[in-house]
């Protein structure tokens, strides 16, 4: 039964001036969300925010109880430092933000990665490189000894500085190294950008890594994982509310997987749907018991994040490792998403809707206080 309160819920997405001036929960791709916010008595309205108005959009959030964030690392051409800053303060003064921007460089950044690979959802021998020098020495090495590595730089979205490197067979465009012996920067490597379009391309090693020196402006850094062999069978993304899995979705990768032995010059990999499915499917509980009762308590204990204050919505994306002893699946963590997760499962919209009430009762006790 709905029960009529005078709560105030923004979503907040990015969009322009225009957007901002028209919209409305039917123009959104949030409308379900909306509605079952709505639906459970609180007054949800639409925050489309963009740097050149973010005065007008913290005026806004600051009548609100709650705010949903759903914005990109990169959005535009912009990154998320002034909208975080807002937030932050926006928080400061007691509404419910989500994901708060503290939690998102906890959880959110590819350096999770390697701070939780020894937690038994990654691959132990993820490391992480804060210099270009530090990259082209260890990488140099595993190239030399046959290893395919996947680099992902710090921050980004939609496969944007994420690559797969691995050795490759001659020829190389350009003239051969002068000599006898040839230097680990020289060996040719196959490459491939995640980013969607993407093809495979053939260069000597010193060039790729020199392509990757950008990643490490400012506060930049790299993680390197190997590759999984298993990729092409798909990804699972395990949807969560707070510490609790509210649905699925699987979807065959193709990004970088490898190219058909009789695929043309300009083959570019088709796009594949990705399937949701509800959090009771019988295919994925193991990994499911294992996500809420192991891996998220452990990583809420290493970064001090209690479950109130996990997002109200965000992902684990799982590829598929080794087949274990007695031939079951085995899981390697891929990235953790928290900034923009959509679209999800509908079996997560009325989970999120009742996390949000929870959550801005607490805040408007606490502001009460």
């Amino acid at each position: 039964m709905t029960r009529q309160t005078d709560f105030k819920v923004a979503i907040l997405y990015a969009g322009d001036a225009d957007a901002r001036q028209t919209a409305s929960p039917e123009n959104s791709r949030f409308l379900p969300l909306f509605q079952a916010l709505t639906g459970l008595g609180m007054q949800a309205e639409p925050a489309v925010y963009h740097d050149d108005f973010s005065d007008a959009v913290r005026d806004q959030l600051m009548s609100m109880d709650a705010v949903l964030v759903w914005v990109n690392p990169i959005e535009g051409g912009r990154d998320r430092s002034r909208l975080d800053a807002m937030l932050r303060e926006v928080a400061g003064s007691g509404v419910y933000v989500s994901t708060h921007p503290d939690v998102i460089l906890k959880l959110g950044t590819k350096e999770v990665l390697y701070q939780t690979r020894d937690m038994g959802w990654g691959a132990s021998d993820t490391q992480l490189h804060l210099t270009a020098d530090q990259l082209r020495q260890v990488v140099a090495s595993q190239i030399a000894t046959g290893c395919a590595r996947v680099l992902k730089q710090y921050r980004g979205n939609g496969g944007n500085g994420v690559w797969k490197v691995e050795p490759a067979e001659y020829p190389l465009p350009g003239p051969d190294p002068v000599g006898t012996t040839i230097d680990a920067l020289d060996l040719p490597v196959r490459v491939r950008h995640a980013k969607r379009g993407s093809l495979d391309e053939i260069m000597r090693l010193g060039a790729f890594l020199q392509r990757c020196e950008q990643y490490f402006e400012g506060e930049g850094r790299i993680i390197n994982q190997a590759y999984q062999a298993r990729l092409p069978e798909g990804m699972v993304r395990c949807y969560l509310v707070h510490d609790k899995v509210a649905g699925f979705g699987h979807q065959a990768v193709n990004a970088l997987c490898p190219a058909p032995a009789d695929a043309h010059a300009g083959y570019v990999p088709a796009t594949t749907p990705r399937l949701y499915y509800p959090p009771d499917l019988p295919r994925f509980q193991a990994l499911k018991r294992q996500l809420e009762s192991a891996w998220v308590p452990q990583l809420q204990r290493q970064f001090e994040i209690r479950s109130a204050s996990l997002p109200i919505i965000w992902d684990c994306d799982f590829l598929l490792g080794e087949k274990s002893d007695n031939g079951d699946d085995t899981y390697v963590l891929c990235e953790i998403n928290v900034s923009c997760v959509s679209p999800f499962p509908d079996s997560a919209i009325d989970v999120i809707a009742h996390a949000t009430l929870d959550r801005v009762a607490a805040a408007r006790q606490r502001r009460k206080r």
